[in-house]
């Protein structure tokens, strides 16, 4: 072990007390180790015929082959995922790890490829097959049964005997892993799912699903009932039997600061209840906002295996897997093929690439045009309005006012350099990235995390988060890589629930990402390539809310950020890596971006008022805002309907240091444009002056725009800004139309369906 990992985790008494650690590593990959040897509702239309398909059927069901039950006594186990950023997906692989060991012959499913699945041929041979069982399935029920009850990974199920032909029936059993993105939304791989799921359950309203903090009885479903006694299922159209053959359990991952907490898991469970699906295990809800990664493992461990175990290996003898002897890596479902200089070969295809990393394919390359620090220098912060020519792309990046920004941003290049030299890797070598066959991976579709070929460098520095504060599963994962024994215990106990107070102060609070640690703290860690590739994450893009009007600007979008920084505990300085990434940008330089829709869209009725709140870059979408009624009013006839009244409120800390686009706040109030601007400057008395305190004031007007004037809301900033705000509007609900904090509420979401209640937050 090198001296700066022992200086970095204390004496050696501490770290050799961790005690002796036996390793077995799962796998048939051997690696010398020298470092002289170098990862809505469906879309319309039919649906493609294809001989292939999740299970390979070929236009029909095959004959199934016998499972080998003395070594999956448990029977198959089917684990699907809906992930924005790969942790519902990394969480389901580590559910497919512990399978075997445990009785379970596991595959891991994308909840897209249940949507995607196009084998016409295949989905009516299963539906021939539920004939007798299952009346009246509709296009979508057949699809989703395509995949969720496939022959292929069904068991006998004693319980429920045997059918007129003395067949067993049989019963398929799932785990489902929902992250709830945004406001209480599906990922993006999660959504045509969820709006299938939402026809077949008869759940009309997702956000009226109430739930425990916690778990869920098993044996009890969610409720069904918003706090107004509004019922959110609708009997008529709920199919509360196609499911009826699966057993399943949910687990959640949501952030506690966003109101709507883990709603795509609550949807999950009560959607599969709903439609005659059995829960076998209570729900599991993790918090981003706590600690994510140990809720998992309590879940995991306390609750989901007990239950299985119990229900379907019941006390079976599992047999044991054969240790590897020699020094074995483990299973990696990559393979990496170095390339010759000059040699071509083709391009990953858009359906090779997982779901979660379809951004990298969507993205382009745009130079800004335009950038300006907008605080003045006595602010020792940083706020820049830049602006990205798109004039090429026109057909790609066409934007409506106040969508949201993608930018993929890069890593530094002494970072990856110094990546690059700890792992002995050429940065200018190609290479093209394969599914590993050998490794039991599914390689049907959607299986590679970004686009090759490319080069290392552009590998390391595009597509790896080599920064981010290292997760406590990515220590354990990169544990066997280590050479050193006391690399390999300090990394493991890191990683363990015993090593959880060390992990936050060595790890996420002096923000060490794997960078640090394969270059500086572990210098005795050897990792190929695709090795590498597999454990590390995957580098996400960062969402900014375009401050610019697309009538106004159509080839160009603006943006607003403020420069993260803060200072590590070794005195150094952190800088945010996409904040840090486009404050490095000159005019003229370059940046990957693409357009994502965004919430935010004016009242199609002119004349309804506009109410916004939008302190600090919360003003992004309200400049946008600003500029396209400023517009549209320039532009209007006589006979049209004059504009309604544009409200907006600002804060900041001080009118002289960080209060931003000011001049063009007073124009648009000059002009007529901006109605009302109301400004929160929180430090320039003794007592904090919040927005939602300006608001508190004006009650009695609030409710009029909010009631009689049907006024569009938009919220955007810090979410406990917007929760402060939320709370202020129910309490003026409440004063004012003389109703209980439980319609008050209500009428609040009655308004975000409607599309007039808008927030867009960020913790």
């Amino acid at each position: 072990m090198s001296a700066s990992l022992m200086e970095y985790l204390g004496s050696p008494t501490a770290v050799a007390g961790f005690g002796a650690t036996t390793l077995v590593l799962l796998g048939t990959t051997y690696y010398l180790v020298s470092k002289n040897e170098g990862s809505g509702g469906r879309s319309g239309g039919s649906r493609r015929r294809s001989s292939t398909s999740n299970g390979g059927m070929n236009g029909h069901v095959e004959k199934v082959k016998e499972l080998d039950r003395e070594k999956y006594p448990g029977g198959h186990l089917t684990i699907y995922y809906g992930s924005q950023t790969g942790t519902a997906q990394m969480f389901a692989k580590q559910i497919e790890s512990e399978c075997e060991s445990r009785g379970f012959c596991a595959r891991v499913v994308d909840l897209q490829d249940v949507v995607d699945n196009d084998d016409v041929d295949a989905i009516d041979a299963i539906s021939a097959m539920d004939a007798a069982n299952f009346s009246n399935i509709d296009e979508d029920g057949a699809l989703i049964r395509a995949t969720l009850a496939h022959p292929h990974f069904r068991d006998a199920d004693e319980d429920i005997g045997t059918n007129e032909d003395g067949q067993k029936l049989q019963r398929s059993k799932a785990v489902f892993f929902m992250a709830t993105y945004g406001e209480g939304e599906p990922t993006d791989n999660a959504q045509q799912f969820v709006e299938m799921m939402k026809g077949k359950s008869g759940i009309s309203n997702i956000y009226k699903i109430n739930g425990e903090a916690t778990m869920v009885s098993s044996t009890s479903s969610v409720s069904l009932n918003d706090n107004d006694g509004e019922q959110v299922l609708s009997a008529s159209v709920r199919d509360a039997s196609f499911l009826k053959d699966l057993d399943y359990a949910v687990f959640g991952l949501g952030n506690k600061q966003y109101e709507h907490y883990n709603n795509m898991s609550r949807f999950m469970d009560a959607s599969l209840e709903q439609c005659g699906a059995r829960r076998v295990a209570p729900i599991g809800l993790g918090d981003d906002d706590d600690d994510l990664e140990g809720d998992f493992e309590t879940w995991k461990d306390n609750v989901l295996w007990p239950s299985l175990m119990e229900k379907y290996v019941k006390g079976k003898v599992v047999a044991a897997k054969k240790e590897e002897e020699g020094t074995a890596l483990p299973p990696c479902p990559y393979v990496a093929e170095y390339l010759k200089t000059d040699e071509k070969v083709e391009p990953s295809k858009a359906t090779d690439i997982q779901t979660s990393s379809k951004h990298y394919l969507q993205a382009v390359d745009c130079p800004v045009a335009a950038r300006r620090e907008l605080r003045d220098p006595s602010d020792p912060g940083s706020t820049i309005h830049m602006e990205i020519d798109i004039s090429k792309h026109m057909d790609t990046l066409k934007y409506q006012t106040a969508d949201n920004l993608g930018i993929l941003p890069k890593n530094d290049t002494s970072v990856v350099e110094s990546v690059a030299k700890a792992l002995n890797y050429d940065l200018d070598r190609r290479f093209t990235l394969h599914p590993n066959n050998d490794s039991g991976e599914d390689s049907s579709k959607h299986t590679l995390p970004f686009p090759t070929p490319c080069t290392i460098r552009d590998c390391l520095e595009q597509f790896c988060d080599l920064v981010g504060p290292a997760r406590r599963s990515d220590l354990k994962r990169l544990a066997p890589y280590a050479r050193e024994d006391i690399d390999r215990k300090a990394l493991l106990r890191m990683s363990s629930k015993e090593g959880k107070a060390e992990y936050k102060e060595k790890i996420v609070e002096a923000h060490v990402g794997l960078a640090d640690i394969v270059a500086r703290l572990c210098p005795s860690i050897v990792c190929p390539l695709e090795h590498f590739i597999a454990l590390c994450p995957r580098l996400q893009p960062r969402y900014y809310t375009i401050s610019s009007s697309s009538a106004v600007f159509p080839t160009t979008v603006h943006i607003t950020l403020a420069v993260l920084e803060t200072e590590k505990k070794d005195g150094k300085k952190f800088t945010g890596l996409c904040s840090g990434h486009l404050a490095g940008l000159n005019v003229g330089d370059t940046t990957r971006v693409f357009v994502r829709d965004s919430t935010f869209r004016l009242p199609k009725q002119v004349e309804r008022p506009v109410l916004m709140f939008g302190p600090g870059t919360g003003i992004a979408p309200m400049r946008a805002i600003l500029q396209e009624r400023s517009h549209d009013r320039k532009n209007a006839t006589p006979e049209e309907e004059k504009q309604g009244e544009n409200i907006l409120y600002f804060g900041c800390k001080r009118r002289t240091m960080d209060y931003i686009y000011k001049k063009e706040l007073e124009s648009f109030s000059h002009e007529g444009t901006l109605t009302e601007l109301h400004l929160a400057f929180s430090r320039e008395q003794t007592e904090k002056v919040y927005v939602q305190h300006l608001l508190a004031k004006r009650a009695n007007e609030t409710w009029k725009l909010i009631h009689d004037d049907k006024a569009s809301i938009f919220v955007c900033g810090a979410v406990k800004m917007g929760a402060d705000v939320d709370h202020t509007l129910q309490d003026i609900i409440s004063e004012q139309g003389g109703m209980s904090r439980e319609k008050a509420k209500a009428y609040l979401d009655k308004m975000a369906v409607a599309g007039r209640f808008v927030q867009e937050l960020w913790s």
